[in-house]
């Protein structure tokens, strides 16, 4: 397959999402387990969180970041295997060589997805994209999902579409059709809390946003109300950045109302350390931890982050932490909280050293 020269024509982008894929490796190595509900994760006696489930798992509300106890109350026959990241970062070594047979604009998101950038080749992107899922399959036996569109956001939220083992094209004439009946939480960086304070201005879907005035935006959510106003329309100008390493990972929440003092911050901490963990072990479970965080942004709106070198982000750590952080604004009332880490090099220690938040 040679390359040409990109021409004016939209971007091919492909968003490539394996399936289930921690356990969908295991059941390739047990094929005895086929048809019975799986997950990986977890530790002897039902204690630690599930990684990944498959569907036949789902089908009983399992799910990724689950305490593995109460998975087991769900499901009671569900199989709970230990993880082997030395495996999914071998499988995965192997299927973004496949990725870099068709292109060198290749960017990594996980073990188990990435972007890819096809604009300077012939065949359509949906093509592309078949092709690959095809090779992915024939060479590990493995299934993935795959988004085309003209921008990452939307290759995305494609790739979600056909799931699993499916694909979904966005054409660039399709777009506006496509975006304007979809909800805000789809955006790119929109969360929970941001898409509260859009329905409190009247959109809930990106068509609904499309009639909010670029200022009201911008008053309301500062820089990000400029990405709001392209993004509900489609517009991503990202480009796919093969030398792309993810530094860190967090999650942070903008309460309606300040909260007082440490006890009510303490008291919010736990589903916060909960959601990032939901995040690292769904994307970024081989990756080593060099530090944890906590980040807090008084009712001044000056904020302060506290860190801490460590290998593991327990509770305990980020309660210090927000202890820390608290004491420096001397009294005032806090409005956000947030937690996270920051990974070691990619050139420094290997996997194995995962982050274990509960047990």
């Amino acid at each position: 397959m040679q390359p040409v020269v990109a021409s004016s024509d939209p971007r091919k982008i492909v968003h490539i999402d394996m399936d289930c894929f921690y356990a969908a490796i295991e059941l390739r190595e047990r094929p005895e387990l086929v048809g019975r509900p799986v997950a990986v994760g977890g530790r002897p006696g039902g204690r630690g969180v599930l990684t990944t489930c498959n569907y036949e798992a789902r089908a009983f509300g399992c799910r990724s970041a689950m305490p593995a106890f109460q998975a087991l109350e769900r499901c009671p026959q569900l199989v709970i295997l230990p993880v082997r990241f030395e495996l999914y970062r071998a499988e995965s070594k192997r299927i973004r060589a496949i990725f870099h047979e068709f292109t060198e604009l290749v960017e990594p998101l996980s073990l188990d997805e990435a972007y890819l950038d096809l604009s300077a080749l012939n065949s359509s992107g949906a093509a592309l994209a078949a092709e690959i899922r095809f090779r992915i399959r024939e060479q590990t036996g493995l299934s993935a999902s795959a988004g085309i569109g003209p921008n990452k956001m939307l290759a995305k939220i494609a790739s979600d579409w056909r799931k699993p083992d499916g694909q979904f094209e966005v054409r660039a004439e399709e777009v506006d059709a496509f975006v304007r009946t979809l909800s805000v939480r789809k955006i790119w960086g929109v969360g929970g809390v941001t898409a509260e304070r859009l329905a409190a201005l009247g959109a809930e879907t990106c068509g609904q946003l499309q009639d909010i005035d670029l200022a009201v935006l911008h008053r309301h959510f500062g820089k990000f109300g400029a990405d709001l106003f392209e993004l509900c329309r489609g517009i991503d100008r990202r480009v796919v950045n093969p030398a792309r390493e993810r530094k860190s990972a967090s999650t942070e929440h903008t309460f309606r109302n300040d909260l007082p003092d440490v006890e009510a911050g303490l008291r919010e901490l736990v589903p916060l350390v909960v959601e990032l963990l939901d995040e690292l072990r769904a994307k970024h479970g081989d990756r080593a931890v060099r530090s944890a965080f906590v980040k807090v942004k008084f009712a001044d709106f000056h904020q302060t982050t506290a860190e801490r070198r460590c290998l593991e982000g327990a509770p305990e750590v980020y309660k210090e932490l927000l202890e820390e952080a608290w004491r420096r604004g001397g009294g005032k009332a806090v409005r956000l909280i947030g937690v996270g880490v920051r990974f070691a090099s990619l050139g420094g220690r290997g996997a194995g050293e995962q982050l274990e938040l509960f047990d």
